[in-house]
């Protein structure tokens, strides 16, 4: 038997960069990933059944769609308030507030006695929604360690998109019991992913006295004379457009219109597109933390663009769906990559909780400008040039990043 060939010092170099050695996550980044699973379960329980609960209240489809809409713009609308109470509160208390107002909000949805009760209940949600969203970023932006970013933002979106597919099937058994239930279920979800977070979680708060002094909050304009936050933004706008909004609405009205396909090809389309997410978020993370973020951000726009705008020209479901697949492989590629690059500009030692507002802004913006911009186009020109223009806009997003410096390794300036 012969011995393996030598490996020369650039090979070595390659392997080490490729196999990164993996520290231990901080305890409190598994107690956030914990509550992450738990508050994605919960969602998941509702988002099937909460249109069918609405038009319960002798609504049509367009009022139905207004109480999904209503918690989109609550968000956006309250998101510039959640960032500067996160500097002012902390990061911890702002996410447990968030937590208990979803989880009151939810549970009020289920003893709603009309459609405008459901419809101010869920807007109240929607507030408490941006809270923890931007909340839980902040503190995994100061928790995370600088060299474990990329694998620490691929294991919470890996437990978000657990619990958002384990949360539709919980939530259609829990639906024969009466539609009002799992409103119950995700409050009661949210209660215990509260109870997680104020036990578990450390309470110290992002340095002290005289550290707090040296590393001030970061305010949106520094972040903003970044070039890696601008590309950032701009990724997470064609991000919200494509995945948040086109993805959840215009997706299933091809499907329908394309191949005469009820409702079970849309919902193919996004188990497949989520099965690529998860087998791309398996290493994406850890080749962010050693390959750099740049590489990862354009490698996987590029791939979930082109594979986006092939979906408007394809003529059969087995297409249709392997173009949704690499989609989703495209989105897990470049997701932990983009969410630790913004957390190199914000570092671990100041709160960024404006900045990280008006980066979650862009994204929720996209998801509401997608789908309206997609399916006028799609009326007016055809699903092929929705789903091109939807592509081109990732691969915009892509061309953003070319010029960015690598924050991995060096500073951004």
């Amino acid at each position: 038997m012969t011995a393996p060939p030598p490996v020369n010092g650039a090979t070595a170099r390659i392997l080490a960069r490729l196999r990164p050695q993996r520290e231990k996550l901080p305890r409190d980044i598994k107690v956030m990933l914990a509550a992450a699973f738990l508050i994605a379960l919960g969602f998941g329980l509702v988002a099937p059944v909460l249109p069918q609960f609405a038009t319960t209240f002798g609504v049509g489809n367009t009022e139905a769609a207004v109480i999904v809409a209503i918690f989109a713009f609550m968000r956006l609308a309250f998101a510039p308030a959640g960032g500067a109470l996160i500097g002012k509160r902390g990061e911890r208390p702002i996410y447990v507030a968030g937590l208990l107002i979803v989880a009151l909000s939810t549970a009020a949805c289920a003893f709603a006695q009309d459609y405008w009760q459901l419809l101010l209940f869920r807007g109240l949600g929607g507030a408490g929604s941006v809270m923890f969203t931007v909340a839980s970023m902040a503190l995994v932006v100061r928790l995370a360690p600088p060299k474990s970013r990329g694998r620490v933002s691929g294991a919470y979106a890996s437990a978000f998109l657990i619990g958002n597919v384990c949360g539709p099937i919980v939530g259609g058994l829990l639906a024969g019991l009466g539609l009002r239930v799992p409103f119950l279920a995700y409050a009661g979800a949210l209660l215990v992913a509260a109870f997680v977070v104020q036990t578990q979680l450390s309470h110290q708060r992002r340095g002290t006295g005289e550290a707090r002094e040296r590393a001030p909050d970061m305010r949106f304009g520094d972040a903003l004379a970044i070039g890696t936050y601008r590309s950032a933004l701009l990724s997470s706008f064609a991000n919200g457009w494509a995945t948040f909004g086109v993805r959840m609405a215009t997706v299933p009205l091809f499907a329908a219109a394309a191949f005469g396909a009820g409702p079970q090809a849309a919902g193919l389309a996004l188990a497949v597109f989520a099965a690529g997410n998860a087998a791309a978020l398996s290493f994406s993370g850890r080749l962010a933390d050693s390959l750099g973020r740049k590489p990862m951000m354009i490698s996987g726009l590029v791939v979930a663009g082109l594979s986006t705008a092939s979906i408007g020209i394809t003529h059969d479901l087995p297409w249709f769906l392997a173009a949704s697949t690499l989609a989703g492989v495209g989105s897990g590629l470049f997701g932990p990559a983009q969410q630790a690059a913004v957390a190199d500009v914000i570092g671990n030692g100041r709160s960024g909780g404006k900045v990280l507002a008006a980066y979650q802004m862009t994204s929720d913006v996209g998801a509401i400008v997608g789908p309206v911009a997609a399916g006028l186009m799609a009326d007016g020109l055809g699903f092929g040039w929705a789903f091109a223009v939807t592509g081109a806009m990732m691969l915009l997003a892509a061309g953003g990043w070319l010029p960015t410096r690598e924050t991995l390794r060096v500073k951004p300036n």
